[in-house]
C-alpha cells in the first residue's frame, strides 16, 4: 500500500491560516510489511526512524492499537520552507491509521483530526482534499469550501535555508487597530471572491495587498524584492509568501513561466526554482 499526499501553499496573501492550495510536490509512504517494532526508512537528516517520527506518532494518536509496520518515506517537499511538509505528514499519519486500523473515517473526520493536531486548517485541508480550500476552524470543527484555482502557472522560488513557523510567527503583531483590521479583512474578501470567480488578475493584485502577515515576514526573506521586481516586470499576476515562508510563490501566465524561470536562474540566488501545477486530488491511497 502507498499513501501519497501533496504539498500545500497556504495563507495566499491575506488568507491567513484559512486559504490553501495543493501543489504538485509529494510525500509518499510505502507500507512494506508488519514488523516487531515501528521503523520508517528515509533519507531525511535529523528526522527519527522509530515511533517518535511524526507520521507514526500521529497514526498512534488516532489508533493506539495499530500493529507495528516497516515503512518507507520519500518526499519531494522541502522541510521548513512554507510548503506544508509537516501537514503532509500529519495527513499521511491519519490515513495510515485509517487504513491499518480499518477505521473508515470520513473526510470531515479526517479534516477535524488533522486540524486539531496542526492547529489550523489552511495546510491540512488542501493536503487532504486537493485544489483550493477556504476553511475556518471554530469550536473544534472545520467549515470549508473546496473550489478550483484560476488558470495560472505556479513558479516557486525555494530558498536554500529553513524558516521555522514558530520563528516566522514571532515577528507578527499582537493586534491590529480597528481600521487596519477592516482593511485587512476587506482585502481577504476580495482575494477569495476573485479566486472563486476565476479572476486571477484581480486576485494577484489583492494578494500583494495583504496586511495580516506578509509585511512583517517578508523582511525574513532577503530575496523577496529582487524576485518580486523581476517577476512583475515579466508580467506576473502576483507573488506571495507561501505559508510561513521562506518560499515565494509566483502566479504567472503559463506561456511566460519558462522565460521567467530562466531570468531568475540567471540571478544566481541561493535557492531552487520549481514550476508547479495544482494537485486536484489530495491524499491518495494505492
Amino acid at each position: 500500500m502507498k499513501i501519497r499526499v501533496p504539498a500545500t501553499s497556504a495563507n495566499i496573501g491575506p488568507g491567513f491560516d484559512s486559504v490553501g492550495l495543493a501543489v504538485t510536490l509529494y510525500l509518499e509512504i510505502d507500507v512494506i510489511k508488519e514488523s516487531k517494532e515501528w521503523y520508517i526508512e528515509h533519507d531525511l537528516k535529523g528526522v527519527p526512524n522509530d515511533a517518535t517520527n511524526l507520521l507514526i506518532s500521529t497514526a498512534l494518536q488516532i489508533e493506539p492499537n495499530l500493529r507495528p509496520h516497516y515503512l518507507k518515506m520519500t518526499s519531494s517537499i522541502p522541510l521548513a520552507r512554507g510548503l506544508g511538509s509537516s501537514s503532509s505528514v500529519i495527513v499521511a499519519g491519519i490515513e495510515l491509521a485509517n487504513q491499518l486500523g480499518n477505521l473508515n473515517l470520513s473526510i470531515d473526520e479526517k479534516l477535524n483530526l488533522a486540524t486539531k493536531i496542526e492547529g489550523h486548517p489552511d495546510n491540512v485541508a488542501p493536503a487532504l482534499l486537493g485544489n483550493l480550500v477556504i476553511s475556518q476552524y471554530c469550536n473544534e470543527r472545520v467549515q470549508y469550501i473546496k473550489t478550483d484555482f484560476p488558470e495560472t502557472a505556479l513558479l516557486a522560488y525555494i530558498p536554500n535555508y529553513e524558516l521555522k513557523t514558530s520563528d516566522s510567527r514571532q515577528v507578527l503583531p499582537q493586534s491590529l487597530d480597528y481600521k487596519e483590521a477592516v482593511l485587512a479583512s476587506s482585502t481577504a474578501n476580495v482575494v477569495v471572491a476573485a479566486l472563486m470567480s476565476g479572476n486571477i488578475v484581480l486576485a494577484g493584485k489583492a494578494i500583494e495587498q495583504d496586511q495580516f502577515h506578509q509585511p512583517y515576514r517578508l523582511k525574513l526573506v532577503k530575496e523577496f524584492n529582487t524576485v518580486r521586481d523581476l517577476s512583475k516586470a515579466s508580467g506576473a499576476y502576483g507573488i506571495y509568501l507561501s505559508g510561513a515562508g521562506p518560499t515565494l510563490m509566483i502566479l504567472i501566465e503559463k506561456s511566460k513561466v519558462d522565460q521567467l524561470k530562466t531570468k531568475i536562474e540567471q540571478l544566481n540566488l541561493n535557492g531552487d526554482l520549481e514550476i508547479l501545477d495544482i494537485d486536484k486530488k489530495g491524499v491518495q491511497v494505492v
